[in-house]
This record gives structure tokens, sequence and C-alpha cells, in this order.
């Protein structure tokens, strides 16, 4: 018997783009989004001297961003496992347009703490509902994890490089950078119009209920709890690196190094994070636990190179390192996202993802901040040594911790049996 179908559902599925396309549209915009974020960070030279202020100042002008962020992923977190993933996305890249404006616009400190706040909101909106659509579109079980740990990654070192690209290179780079950002976004909200809906769509019943899923929240399902913590530590470990070099990279460059040229700062961004998704993409395949251990261990490698090229005045070895360092990262938040992903209900993916990147996003930022108010008292050099020592015991201590976990779920198998 033939089934009739309706020409209305007929049109819609006419248009509605095939789940294989939809995804790599998801894992673009998720790359447009982790740009645009790390974009201002070549600039940040280019302000402060076209304006005049302080080092302290340029640690708020990071912090708000990641304050709006975290209070976005913690406020709508949740939303696109009830609303949909598409509004909240759409919301996320309205947002992201009014911030690159801002951008655009700016010529003093308040329009520029302006725009990186409603970035951090656009960013932090986004992050929940398409890390949680990746995983619902993948075409395989690794596909998934890997765009949500590369598309950060290749996005903040994109952004970097090309603005970095842009600064030294272009006329206007203060305009130029974020009106390709802009004209990106708008092209990818439009391709977005044809990505099929794919939450579960469990509704709003009351208003009383939307207030309580906007209610500020972290959230992890409860049987997984236990396995989460041990993901904690490499979230913490390779999200506060990252902030470190996003936010004093540059200054390493110039202030250490006496390497007063935008490229190369850009380059360090890039070379950190490229290396990682290289990283990310070569291990897909392998254990996620023995894939996080492996990572976590060459990050600290990685990031003990960039502190001894620190002390020694080298930037061969402080690139070195970066790219050392960023392979442990991408290798690490790999593991951990595979790990999430197959442990995480599909229906509470978008709250589940939500809280990893709080956490994710408050290692960033705020070590990244203090580190910042650091510099400002002790100097760049020391500041550098104790953060970066930090880093290299929080991974070790996920290694050490994950073995451990691993040698215990042996030994009860083996006791089973």
């Amino acid at each position: 018997m033939t089934e009739t179908v309706a020409p209305e559902t007929a049109k819609r599925s006419a248009r509605r783009m095939p789940p294989s396309i939809a995804f790599v549209a998801i894992g673009v915009t998720y790359l447009v989004v982790m740009a645009s974020s790390a974009a201002p960070s070549p600039l940040y030279p280019v302000y402060q001297q076209a304006w005049g202020f302080s080092s302290t100042t340029l640690t708020v002008v990071f912090a708000v961003y990641a304050l709006a962020l975290l209070v976005a992923l913690l406020v709508v977190g949740s939303l696109s496992d009830h609303v949909g993933r598409k509004p909240i996305m759409f919301g996320a890249l309205g947002l992201l347009v009014v911030s690159l404006v801002l951008f655009v616009v700016a010529d003093d400190v308040p329009t520029l703490i302006a725009a990186r706040v409603v970035q951090g909101l656009a960013a932090g909106t986004a992050t929940g509902a398409l890390s949680a659509a990746v995983i619902d579109l993948q075409p395989s079980e690794w596909s998934g994890p890997l765009v949500n740990s590369v598309a950060p990654s290749i996005g903040l070192a994109t952004g970097a490089l090309g603005s970095g690209l842009l600064v030294q290179l272009a006329p206007a780079p203060t305009v130029l950078v974020f009106a390709l950002l802009i004209a990106s976004t708008v092209l990818l909200a439009a391709v977005l119009l044809f990505v099929p809906e794919t939450s579960a769509l469990h509704g709003v019943e009351s208003r009383r209920h939307l207030a309580q899923l906007l209610r500020p929240k972290v959230s992890i399902p409860e049987g997984i709890r236990a396995q989460f913590l041990l993901i904690v530590p490499v979230l913490i470990a390779t999200w506060s690196l990252g902030g470190f070099h996003l936010s004093l990279g540059p200054s390493i460059m110039g202030s250490l190094f006496g390497i007063d040229n935008h490229i190369v700062g850009g380059l360090e961004i890039f070379a950190l994070f490229f290396s990682g998704s290289a990283a990310a993409a070569t291990v897909r395949h392998r254990p996620p636990r023995a894939v996080m251990i492996g990572g976590a261990i060459v990050l600290s490698v990685g990031v003990t190179a960039s502190l001894i090229a620190v002390a020694a005045g080298s930037v061969t070895l402080y690139f070195t390192g970066a790219v050392v360092a960023g392979a442990g990262w991408g290798s690490a938040f790999l593991g951990a996202m595979r790990t999430l992903g197959a442990l995480v209900p599909a229906a509470e993916r978008g709250s589940a993802f939500a809280t990893t990147f709080v956490i994710s996003y408050t290692a960033f930022s705020v070590p990244a901040v203090v580190g910042g108010l650091a510099v400002h008292r002790f100097g760049l050099e020391p500041t550098a040594v104790v953060y970066g020592g930090m880093v290299i015991v929080l991974a070790l201590a996920s290694s050490v911790g994950s073995i451990v976990a691993s040698r215990r779920e042996r030994s009860a198998v083996a006791v089973q049996v």
C-alpha cells in the first residue's frame, strides 16, 4: 500500500537538509562562533596603544566576556532540550552579530567591554545547543565528540591567526576582522534555516516551568556523576592553559621575547590550538580513557618545555612547547568529550554539555583573570611559572586518578569472573 504524503509535509521534507550535511553546517557554525571569540586577542595591543589603558583593564575586558558566557550557559544551557536547538542557535547568532557591530564602532573602553559582554552571551547561548546538535546529528559514534573537541580549538586557532594577519597586513584591521565575521555569521544563519530540528522538544508547560528552566543551574545525570568527576581535572587543566595563552600570550611574545609583531602573536595561539585539533583527529579511534590519560601527560610535557623556554629566553622552545601542549590538550579534551557523549542520554545532552562547558569556561576565565592581576603585582615571568605549574599538577592528577579508576574496574571485573 502506497502512503500518501501531504503537500505541506512534502515541501518541508524537500527543504530539510540531509543529516550528514546538517552535521557539517552545525560544526562550521560552532567553529565560527569560537573564531569570533579569539579574533579580538591580537587586537588588544592595538586598542591599548590607541586608548592608553592598563593591563588591569585588559584583564577586565577578558573577564567580562567569560562572565557573560558563563551566565548564558547557566541560564539557557538546557533550554534547547525544551524549545529546540534551532531557536537557541538563531538567538545566539543574532547576539553575535550585535557584538561584532559593537566592535566595529568601538572607539573607547566602555564600548569594547560592551562588545565583549554581548559576545560572551552569544557564545554561551550557542555552546550548549551546538554541542548537543552535533551529537544528535553525528554520522558515527566518534565524529560528534571529535567535532565538539576540535571546533573550539580550530575556531580559536583560526580566529587568532586570521585576526593577527589582518592586523599586521590589512588596512583598517579593527573593522575588517569583524566585518568578515558578520558576513560569515549571516550566511551561516541562512544555512541553518534548512537544518532539521534534533531536540526531543520536551516543551515548556507554564511560565513557572520556564522560570525554573531559566534558573541558573548545573546538572549532570545522577548515574554518571562519579565518572564525570574523573573528567573535571582534564577540563580545568586544558581550558586554563587556553585562557592563559589567549589573554597573556601576546604580552609574553612582546615583553619576554621582545617580538612586537601581531602575526607572531597570533601564530603562537594558532600553534597551540591547531596542534590540538590535529592530535584529536589523529587519536579519534582510540579508547577514550586512554586518549584522555595520554593527552594529559603530553600536555604536562609541553607546558614544562614552555616554562623552560621562558626561563631561557628561547622563543623556538616556547613555540615547540605550545605545539606539544596543544597536542595534549586536543587529545585529552577529545577523550573527555567522547566519554561524556557516550554516557549522557539524548534527552539530557543540552544540560550536560552546558554544565561541561560551564566548568571549562570557568577554568578558561578565572585563572586567566587571576593571572592578569598577578602580572601587575608580581611580573609576567613569575606568573607564567606559577600558572604553568598549576596546569601541570592538574593534568598529572587527572592521569593518576584515571589510571587508578581503570585498575579498579579491571580488578572488579576479574573478581566477578
